[in-house]
């Protein structure tokens, strides 16, 4: 008996080792060494194909990129389950999109999820996997050349190889990579491998200017050309060694690319486009070659949006053609009214550059209600767009990324992410917890086709006219001619119900003063002559549709206290206003440099946008009238309002905690916990102070509730690429 059980474990731990070596380490050895690598997918030109009942058919990409979050979740959590990915590979298909990108090596209920899915469907989804590179690596002292770059790059290259192949498992993990047992071959639906990330400029550029002598690579699968800088030596010896894992263990091979974006693309502009920029690199893929070994092909990958980088609004249009180093026809890239598209002639000048298939695998818009940069010529802005505008500028950039020659694109992104963040933002909240409450002045947020909606089936309140969800309980301050205002507030937005008898809005202009914090505010506008109960942080003033804004006391101005010296040329640190200070401003968001400051560096300021104005219209997503970026509207006796919790200078709502006083041994942004709000009501001419009622808050820590529910947008995509159009 002894000997039989010694005998089983030395079997078991045999069986385990095997186990180890093979799904763990990627050993393997090569038992048919002559054997010819097959491909069901290659480049052929610039197109894609297939191959279908025998025989090569072009294939064109509609994507959709999928990332990791969910509300209350951080990517690294990997908390999507598989019946979710089931649901939204259906919803996906449904949309008429053929293709999913991911970044990186995802969950294994993803791939167990895909691989159910697609199991004997005639028409199944396609699969675009990428490999990350973590941010840290990019942005530290480290070059491309680096073991923690390079070497790393290739580790996870060739294990996101078995994965697909569903021979690998992964029990511990960096946080930009899932774990668990991947046993599922989904390889016959995975077209392709997009390698790397939007690479920082600056560590390009830093790698060049090290290993001047490291600019040549010769493998068997890939080589460079003489034009290669180092950076691209290294790509090539990764994909190089891609395509020789993958021939020799599994005997197949897939498209592979290389992921850019306009920071390093490979066109040198002009020395006042550069100098402004600061544009200091550039990777072009032409300078990789692939020899007669490889049989399915290389296309060049790009991120691509209308407003960033825009460069070539900067420059006259006499100009692109020299960009390529060849004529380009620029005809369809003018509006009836002369406007360029400088989206579509920046495609094209892609697709003229590029000898092999150029795929837009990154392109889109948000819905969010704050913005970062304006599109100058088409209003494809990043951010501050409705779902319906949403919808509309990703058929137009469809449109331009067909028209102008390419493969096809992948919208950014399948569903919103609470985690994310912003430049012009992130100053503004606590990272450490943006996870847990969704920040709608926070474009990057809003990228989605999918919406996450606070509220287990709906929301608190819709601003929609109908007060049937308000109750007495809600009401915070009531007056002796029955005016009143009532509150709520959920992960997204503060609401508010005014209620005032006889109501001629549009015809008088009623105001709201805001207490937050006892640290800054005031009991008088000198604009307006008001008087308050409280020393008010915010003065909401509703004048009618078009002419109704929140103001902030000049203090308490978060975008005065980060960026005065950027807008205005003034740092308020040196002389802040005072603590009491009446004066009101209005609120504006810092954006991207603008036309305005490339014609003119030395007077212009950064230019702004003035996110406090509101705007009038319904926000039910069940009306047809429906408007997601809809602040208040009015019906009768009764104005609902909701306000993003941002635009109120909280930092943490999950946790109740809001901007500290700027200047009172600050220097930035600090937050402190507050309990309540006070809020008032009165109109424009009053002369009695206007009083002020009490409304507790309590914020709701990490639980988090949340529906799903897909946009307009979603619904326009889906009538084009079903329609006919996009195919």
């Amino acid at each position: 008996m002894k000997r039989f059980v010694l005998s089983v474990t030395a079997i078991l731990l045999i069986l385990l080792a095997l186990f180890a070596v093979i799904f763990q380490t990627g050993f393997y050895i090569d038992m048919t060494p002559n054997a010819l690598p097959t491909t069901f997918v290659r480049t052929q030109g610039q197109t894609i194909q297939l191959q279908k009942d025998g025989r090569w058919q072009e294939f064109t990409v509609r994507g959709v990129n999928m990332g990791t979050g969910l509300p209350g979740h951080w990517a690294t959590d990997y908390a999507i389950d598989k019946q979710t990915y089931l649901r939204w590979f259906a919803q996906i298909q449904e949309m008429g999109a053929n293709t999913i990108r991911v970044y990186s090596i995802l969950s294994d209920d993803f791939y167990n999820a895909f691989y159910e899915y697609n199991q004997g469907r005639e028409e199944p989804l396609y699969l675009l996997q990428g490999v990350w590179v973590n941010d840290y690596v990019q942005n530290s002292h480290m070059d491309a050349f680096d073991d923690q770059f390079r070497q790393k790059l290739i580790d996870d290259t060739l294990m996101m190889v078995d994965v697909i192949h569903g021979q690998r498992a992964i029990f511990v993990s960096d946080a930009y990579m899932g774990s668990g047992l991947y046993l599922r071959d989904i390889s016959q639906w995975v077209i392709g491998y997009i390698l790397g990330v939007e690479w920082e400029d600056v560590t390009v550029a830093y790698t060049n200017e090290k290993y001047p002598d490291r600019n040549s690579y010769q493998g068997e699968y890939l080589y460079t050309t003489g034009d290669a800088a180092p950076f691209e030596a290294m790509l090539a010896e990764v994909g190089d060694r891609l395509l020789a894992y993958e021939s020799a263990r599994y005997n197949e091979q897939r498209l592979f690319a290389f992921t850019n974006w306009e920071t390093t693309d490979p066109f040198s502009y002009p020395e006042e486009v550069t100098r402004f920029f600061r544009k200091c690199a550039t990777v072009d893929v032409e300078h990789i070659r692939t020899t007669d070994r490889v049989l399915s092909g290389q296309f060049a990958s790009y991120h691509a949006y209308p407003y960033y980088q825009d460069f070539i609004s900067y420059m006259d249009r006499s100009q692109w053609s020299a960009l390529a180093g060849k004529e380009v026809d620029f005809s369809d890239c003018l509006a009836a009214d002369g406007t360029p598209n400088s989206y579509r002639a920046y495609l094209r000048l892609l697709t003229a550059h590029h000898t092999m298939p150029v795929v837009i695998s990154e392109f889109g818009v948000s819905t969010g209600r704050g913005m970062a940069q304006r599109d100058q010529n088409t209003g494809r802005n990043q951010g501050h767009m409705s779902e319906s505008e949403q919808g509309e500028a990703l058929v137009a950039c469809y449109e331009d990324i067909m028209a102008a020659g390419c493969a096809g694109g992948a919208v950014f992104s399948w569903q919103d992410e609470w985690f994310k963040r912003t430049w012009n933002t992130m100053h503004a909240i606590d990272m450490s917890r943006n996870a847990y409450w969704s920040d709608y002045q926070t474009n990057e947020q809003y990228f989605g086709l999918l919406s996450f909606d606070p509220g287990k089936e709906q929301s608190v309140c819709y601003v929609d006219g109908d007060v049937s969800e308000w109750s007495d309980a809600d009401t915070v301050i009531s007056y002796e001619d029955g005016s009143s205002v009532s509150m709520k507030y959920d992960e997204r937005f503060l609401y508010f119900r005014i209620h005032k008898p006889g109501l001629r809005f549009g015809q008088e202009t009623l105001v709201l003063p805001i207490d937050t914090t006892q640290k800054t505010g005031t009991t008088y506008s000198e604009g307006s002559g008001l008087r308050f109960g409280r020393a008010a942080d915010f003065l909401l003033v509703l004048r009618g549709r078009e002419d109704s804004r929140l103001l902030v006391q000049d203090r308490y101005n978060a975008l005065n206290a980060n960026y005065s010296q950027n807008v205005t040329g003034k740092d308020l640190y040196a002389d802040p206003p005072e603590k009491d200070s009446p004066r009101f401003e209005t609120i504006h968001m810092i954006l991207q440099t603008s036309t305005r400051v490339f014609r003119d560096e030395q007077q212009a300021g950064a230019e702004t946008f003035e996110t406090g104005l509101l705007r009038y219209g319904d926000a039910n997503p069940a009306h047809a009238a429906f408007d997601s970026l809809a602040d208040f509207c009015c019906a009768g006796e009764d104005i609902e309002l909701k306000l993003p919790w941002q635009l109120l200078n909280f930092a943490d709502p999950s946790r109740m905690k809001i901007h500290d006083d700027y200047y009172d041994g600050n220097y930035g942004i600090e937050f402190i916990p507050v309990s309540r709000l006070w809020v008032g009501l009165g109109s424009i001419g009053q002369t009695e102070r206007i009083p002020m009622g009490a409304y507790s808050l309590r914020g709701w820590g990490n639980t988090v509730t949340s529906h799903e529910r897909l946009k307009s947008s979603y619904t326009i995509l889906q009538a084009y690429w079903t329609g006919g159009d996009g195919r």
